[in-house]
């Protein structure tokens, strides 16, 4: 019998499964989420579930529902199968705004304790859109740690290692070669045994082939990038929890060619720290680090102490946060006047009776 430990359990989900024991309830870990089904890790082996009728009407929308990392509260039924009444709390989640004109949450992956952002040293490699999945990172309430990959395509390393760790702000920084077998042991000491990384970036970034390596065999199908742009195709269909030889899990991820914000005040405010302290010094408070005299950013960007690339950077994620944060207003006073307008129609039935 396996421990749920092998699986990331801790005292955290411990603590929120308290109530649920006494009731006969067991405990899951989300390993693979199909369409309308999951493939659970449990003590006593791999289980197929389902969640209840009443959890899927109640849920308000995407993240009230299992996904790929979530620790659940089930029973077992025949053979093989179970049924899932409820989700522990989340420590972390990775998210991001779904896809569509709807505001809307996606959760990438939950419950994950380190999140490696994958660049390829080729084509892909790119400051401002490693500056942005810093953010999303930082907001998840994982630590992150970048990892360039394909440093056998690269031409000058030390340059792009300085170059990152001018964004990277003291963060771990990896550099390896995947299809080579070079720098892979440097990812183990961030994925210790109970505990949960997950490998992010755009397609063809080689995470695939990452896994493959560290399990030692090929269980992840992979394919050669386009000659033409660097670009690979989405070998990665789904969201998989991998248990490592080592005893980490690992969880592999579909590339993402765009990360679409959700949330990240706080994110912003650690993946742009050096900004962030600069402007502690600006002498109005609520400066907007254009022309307002004593400003402390203009004066390094001036002084040539702060990048003008990151500093745009910085802006643009504010505004786009900005622009997120007043269409989740607009969408919030739609639901309430939709509910509202429900009352209202159902009283109106009502009186009509009478």
């Amino acid at each position: 019998m396996l421990r749920l430990e092998t699986f990331g359990w801790n005292d955290f989900f411990a603590g929120n499964f308290k109530p649920y024991a006494p009731q006969g309830y067991v405990a899951g870990r989300v390993a693979v989420q199909h369409k309308t089904q999951y493939e659970i890790y449990t003590e006593n082996g791999e289980l197929r579930a389902e969640t209840t009728g009443k959890m899927q009407y109640e849920a308000r929308g995407k993240d009230d529902l299992p996904v790929v990392g979530d620790w659940v509260v089930m029973r077992p039924r025949e053979e093989g199968m179970a049924t899932i009444y409820g989700i522990l709390p989340r420590k972390s989640k990775f998210s991001r705004q779904a896809a569509g004109k709807k505001t809307e949450e996606q959760i990438v992956a939950a419950n994950i304790d380190t999140v490696f952002l994958v660049a390829g040293l080729d084509g892909d490699y790119n400051l401002r859109r490693m500056e942005r999945y810093l953010v999303v990172a930082w907001e998840s309430g994982a630590n992150p740690v970048i990892v360039l990959n394909k440093v056998d395509l690269c031409n000058d390393i030390a340059q792009v290692i300085q170059e990152v760790d001018s964004i990277a702000l003291g963060m771990p920084v990896v550099v390896m070669s995947a299809l080579n077998d070079q720098g892979l042991d440097e990812l183990l000491p961030h994925i210790k045994k109970g505990t949960t990384g997950a490998l992010l970036g755009s397609s063809g970034v080689g995470k695939s082939t990452i896994i493959n390596h560290l399990l030692g065999k090929e269980i992840l199908k992979t394919q050669e990038v386009r000659e033409t742009d660097d670009r690979g195709r989405h070998t990665t269909a789904r969201r998989e929890l991998i248990l490592l030889p080592s005893g980490g899990l690992l969880m592999d991820t579909p590339g993402m060619r765009e990360l679409q914000l959700w949330g990240g005040d706080e994110g912003i405010k650690d993946a742009f720290d050096d900004i962030t302290e600069l402007a502690q010094k600006c002498r109005f408070r609520d400066c907007r680090h254009g022309v307002e005299p004593d400003c402390a950013v203009q004066q390094a960007l001036q002084g040539g102490a702060l990048d003008p690339d990151r500093f745009e950077s910085y802006l643009k994620l504010q505004k786009e946060i900005a622009y997120l944060h007043r269409k989740e207003d607009k969408a919030a006073e739609l639901l309430q006047k939709e509910k509202w307008r429900k009352i209202h129609a159902a009283q109106k039935k009502l009186y009509k009776r009478r």
